[in-house]
């Protein structure tokens, strides 16, 4: 789909892989040229990085002692050390540790200057910046430790509002259908995710070929302190080139709304790349989510609208509306209707029972498979018990 060539997907483990190559070539190399030089200078190379490593640590944790101990670590000296320390650089400790303690180890002053040296300039290319994170391993931290604003806005988006409506759509669905006799094309929540973060208030400003029809009936619940807060849904008609109407729920994904007014505030630092970015990481985290809810699966559809590049087509919008709806159409569901054939009994063959739905119950929340078309199911042959009762009797009594 078009979706998977927009959406980006996790970084993985590339960079790591070419390093330990890289290095290992290095090494392998060094060595072939002088192994005794290589021996000798190993130790102390490994020693002065992880002594520069710990210093940079101790920096840091003069900033948090001084400044930050009560505020952000309520006096907890054991918590001010994790913080500033890093697995790493306990492991660095014990190796710093263990070549002082080791006695075979011959300290020369050459050793003792390069060791200085090294553990030196490493500090000073560590505070200056050059030897700190590139903005692809930051990006890689955010996203593997959910410190994305998008992960926040697609949490607060699915506990807030999709989790509670979601389930209860199909019965608002058959509260308007009791009402005015008109079916929609799907009952699933259509949910419009632009990459600009555009979310105009009316979609005709949009398309004209997406018109407003009506509301579905209102849902009301206590939240928040807040007696019978209101939700409700709009019913769209989405027309096609040959003016067929189609009627489905559609509505923006409102988080997108807040992304883009931060990139419109100079105060949030937040850039049109970085607008993007986020929203790319809200709808892969988002049909996470939606995908793990056995509330909300197979009750919804994320449309992702690459709308910068169809600047030129006015009626996009319901282009891909429409395109949903009539793939929406194909799919069979697991919830077999009760006009399906029944299985043809066999004399000696006992049927399983087929399990039906009825039209009028509401879908199961056990996600539902879409298969290509119903068969008749015939279980296993069953034993004969009365023909191995009398036939045991038998040989009892032979």
């Amino acid at each position: 789909m078009a979706e998977e060539c927009v959406v980006p997907r996790p970084r993985g483990r590339v960079p790591t892989a070419c390093a330990v190559v890289l290095s290992s070539l290095a090494l392998v190399a060094v060595w072939l040229l002088d192994s005794r030089l290589m021996r000798e200078t190993s130790g102390i190379v490994i020693f002065a990085l992880s002594l520069g490593a710990i210093l940079h640590s101790f920096c840091l944790l003069t900033e948090e002692w001084l400044f930050h101990s009560q505020q952000r670590y309520s006096g907890s000296i054991q918590q001010m050390l994790w913080a500033c320390f890093s697995s790493a650089t306990l492991v660095g400790v014990c190796v710093v540790i263990w070549m002082l303690l080791v006695e075979s180890f011959q300290w020369t002053h050459e050793k003792c200057v390069l060791c200085v040296l090294t553990s030196a300039f490493f500090l000073l290319l560590k505070t200056l910046g050059v030897l700190g994170p590139a903005p692809v391993e930051i990006s890689e931290v955010c996203e593997s430790r959910k410190l994305n604003v998008a992960h926040g806005l697609a949490w607060s988006f699915y506990i807030g509002y999709l989790k509670l409506v979601i389930p209860a759509l199909e019965e608002q669905v058959r509260k308007h259908y009791n009402q005015t006799g008109e079916n929609l094309h799907s009952s699933r929540l259509h949910i419009l995710l632009p990459l600009s973060a555009v979310a105009p208030a009316k979609m005709e400003e949009e398309d004209h070929n997406v018109r407003f029809h009506q509301n579905l009936p209102e849902m009301q619940l206590d939240r928040a302190g807040v007696r019978g807060r209101v939700y409700k849904h709009s019913i769209y008609k989405i027309t096609d080139h040959k003016q067929e109407p189609y009627y489905c729920v559609v509505e923006y994904a409102t988080p997108l709304l807040t992304l883009y007014q931060m990139s419109q505030d100079r105060t949030a630092g937040f850039s049109k790349q970085d607008r993007r970015q986020q929203v790319l990481l809200f709808y892969r985290t988002l049909s996470h989510i939606l995908e793990c809810s056995l509330e909300c699966r197979n009750r919804y559809r994320l449309i992702l609208l690459d709308d910068q590049r169809a600047d030129g087509d006015p009626h996009y919008l319901s282009t891909e509306i429409i395109k949903q709806l009539q793939q929406q159409e194909h799919e069979i569901p697991m919830d077999l209707p009760e006009e399906l054939p029944q299985p043809v009994r066999e004399e000696g063959v006992t049927t399983a029972p087929l399990l039906l739905h009825q039209q009028e119950e509401p879908l199961s929340s056990l996600p539902s498979l879409m298969i290509s078309g119903p068969h008749s199911l015939r279980s296993e042959p069953v034993e004969n018990t009365d023909y191995t009762q009398n036939h045991y009797h038998h040989n009892i009594h032979r």
